[in-house]
């Protein structure tokens, strides 16, 4: 699991018992929801494994929330007792059980005591996953065994999982894909090679002898920039948004096995991806619906899922909310199109779209045309307000050489309403996933 410190299956499941026991003694009883504010490492994996095991529902939190914000989440929830060492975050929470992560990793061994076979019913209650809240207040996600179950294993079935791969546990646990990542593994009983804290994503890679990865295209692309040696992955998997055409481009002309793909916390991860081999035009999709999913197009042009993967619901005042139309579909809120051979092509976010004058403008629609320019590294569009119009585009893009005349470049695909107004620099955009909100903020002031 990291450099200098392994630990087999069987060990681990000695250990995770042993922590299961100590959960028990101190109530947490099963159907307990149970939130975890912490650091991830060995530890953490432990606790989320044995709050499972014991039939408790592990809640992550993101240790990027402030501590003020935690509250409201926990009442959310409705989460019983709280895992961290957090001053601030204990400090501001009240009304809920608190447990020491070292009183259930205490001694770390099995106490003796060998642990019988479980069968766990795929039904049952798993993880809360919040939603990243780019349009408001996190929701609060219900997955069950079964969903992650199903998920790893229309993945293994896609991209190879066995014995001996090494799967670099690259995403925080309190995504999604942080928890499908450690899924695949225990499924496929392949190593989760987990980074030392505060390491390099390329470092990790050579230290740790990863064989697969999970990456979004901005990871990607500072891995290919630092020149990174990744001839020893076996498959890369993109996800959390679109990789441009022109990463696309240079992965290939590196040798990268790279396997695009399009999800949602919803559906406990991944929902398609392209295959081992996909060709060029292939990666310029999200791929497939894997099995146990189904994936089908609204008459309004909207992503429609189900399928096994298919959360409980939404956790909200103390019931299970699980939001379908007629046919049991659920309504991402994504955009996209099903071409030959079923490819899914996602077009964008549905709330993202604004209207210029009239016109309907999906910005993920001029990043595409920028991702094409040669020199255009990254790109994020976002509306201004605008008095003729009503709103007009604005670009943030991530240049490496000489990119030219951008909207010189634009209006020979776009038509002149989608071409921004202005091109700001990609420097203080940061983060894995931009945030839309900020930057329409960052360019409303740029442009006064």
């Amino acid at each position: 699991m990291g450099p200098g410190w392994a630990v087999s299956y069987r060990e681990l499941d000695g250990t995770v018992s042993a922590a299961e026991r100590r959960l028990a003694k101190r109530g947490v009883a099963p159907g307990t929801r149970v939130a975890l504010y912490l650091p991830k490492n060995v530890g953490y994996l432990v606790v989320l494994l044995a709050l499972m095991r014991a039939g408790a529902v592990a809640c992550p939190l993101s240790t990027r929330l402030p501590a003020g914000g935690v509250g409201p989440l926990l009442e959310g929830a409705g989460c019983s007792a709280l895992i961290s060492t957090d001053e601030k975050v204990l400090s501001a929470v009240d009304g809920i059980d608190i447990l020491a992560p070292d009183a259930i990793l205490a001694g770390g061994e099995r106490d003796g005591w060998v642990p019988e076979p479980e069968e766990i019913p795929l039904d049952r209650p798993a993880t809360v996953v919040f939603t990243s809240g780019s349009t408001g207040m996190p929701k609060a996600a219900l997955h069950t065994f079964g969903n992650h179950y199903h998920n790893a294993l229309g993945s293994n079935g896609n991209i190879a999982l066995a014995p001996g791969d090494r799967w670099l546990h690259s995403l925080p646990l309190y995504h999604v894909g942080g928890l499908s990542i450690l899924f695949r593994c225990l499924l496929a009983g392949a190593t989760i090679a987990l980074p030392e804290p505060g390491a390099g994503l390329g470092r990790s890679v050579s230290e740790l002898r990863a064989t697969h990865v999970s990456l979004v295209s901005t990871q990607l692309l500072r891995l290919l920039d630092e020149g990174t040696d990744l001839s020893g992955l076996g498959a890369v998997l993109i996800g959390g948004g679109p990789i441009p055409p022109s990463l696309v481009d240079e992965a290939l002309a590196r040798g990268v096995p790279v396997h695009t793909s399009y999800g949602l916390t919803e559906m406990a991860s991944q929902v398609t991806s392209t295959p081992p081999g996909a060709s060029r035009e292939e990666l310029r999709t999200a791929g497939r619906a894997l099995p146990h999913r189904e994936v089908r197009i609204s008459g309004e042009g909207e992503i429609l899922v189900r399928g096994e993967t298919l959360f409980a619901g939404y956790l909200k005042d103390g019931d299970v909310d699980l939001p379908l139309d007629d046919g049991g579909w659920f309504r991402t809120g994504d955009l996209g199109a099903l071409g030959a051979g079923g490819y899914l092509k996602v077009s964008g976010r549905r709330d993202n779209l604004f209207i210029s004058g009239g016109e309907n403008v999906q910005p993920e629609e001029i990043e595409a045309a920028l991702g094409r320019i040669s020199g255009v590294r990254e790109a994020v569009v976002v509306p201004v307000p605008d008095r003729e119009y009503g709103a007009r585009p604005v670009a943030f893009v991530r240049g490496s050489g000489e990119a030219g005349d951008l909207a010189g470049e634009l209006e020979k695909v776009l038509p002149r309403f989608k071409v921004p107004v202005a091109f700001h620099d990609w420097e203080g955009v940061g983060g894995m996933k931009p945030d839309r909100a900020a930057l329409q903020r960052r360019a409303r002031g740029a442009d006064q």
